[in-house]
């Protein structure tokens, strides 16, 4: 199974509610939400799993650092 490395960010909202967000490509950008982190966290996951899956994997570059 192909692996997606993808950066995020995540913060607790005025709400209360903490907000996980990533970039998929330069146009598609994904979102999760939840009372936790965590769950923030998962429900970002199973976003960018769609995302992934109805628009495909995007092109990735790997780099090694000293």
């Amino acid at each position: 199974m192909p692996q997606l490395h993808v950066p995020y960010v995540v913060e607790q909202d005025e709400d209360g509610t903490w907000v996980a967000e990533a970039a998929l490509t330069p146009d598609i950008f994904v979102q999760g939400e939840g009372a936790t982190r965590e769950a923030a966290i998962e429900d970002l996951r199973t976003s960018i799993t769609q995302a992934a899956t109805d628009s495909g994997i995007p092109e990735q570059l790997v780099v090694d650092l000293p």
